[in-house]
């Protein structure tokens, strides 16, 4: 069940993997889900995940000085991307190796692509797509129904390698190929 300091707490994950750190004043919501090699420490402030959110290998999330680190519910949060003291909106994707700095604000159901490095106190409004050194808004795009998709396998995921089975059922990749509409 990962290394989890004493002020950590698990309200009902589907999954926190035994290579995942966990320190500091920690929130990790139900049916999220925490993969291989992730760390969070809140020293100062706090750290929230969301319901059903998932937290992909190689993650490092860590608080601002004076900002806490807020992540919305069935978000994914992609392999080796860093959050520093910003807030996620529910239903967003942060690409994979992004970055997302203090004091940054990501609107519902928006995507951070790959690479992507936000800037300290940069906001950006709901169905925003947002690339590039530094991050800039480059379409608005609902994004609501595959960011919901993509949390939905990972969710699927994590309550299999809870029971010990690291693929998906015949049933879930049916319902994943009618959810994504093929």
């Amino acid at each position: 069940m990962g290394h989890i300091g004493a002020d950590v707490t698990l309200d009902n994950p589907a999954l926190v993997h035994d290579s995942a750190y966990l320190y500091g004043k920690v929130y990790i919501g139900p049916g999220a889900s925490i993969w291989p090699n992730v760390v969070t420490r809140a020293e100062m402030e706090e750290i929230r995940i969301g319901a059903r959110t998932n937290i992909q290998d190689f993650v490092m999330i860590h608080v601002g000085a004076r900002t806490p680190t807020i992540v919305g519910e069935d978000c994914s949060i992609t392999h080796h991307v860093t959050l520093h003291g910003c807030e996620i909106g529910d239903r967003c994707l942060i690409g994979i190796n992004a970055t997302v700095m203090d004091g940054a604000k990501i609107g519902a159901n928006s995507i951070v692509a790959g690479h992507t490095i936000v800037r300290e106190n940069a906001v950006f409004p709901e169905n925003s797509i947002i690339a590039g050194v530094p991050g800039k808004r480059v379409a608005e795009r609902d994004n609501s129904k595959a960011n919901l998709g993509n949390a939905r396998f990972y969710h699927m995921n994590a309550l299999n390698y809870a029971e010990g089975r690291d693929r998906l059922t015949e049933d879930q990749l049916a319902e994943l190929k009618e959810l994504f509409g093929g």
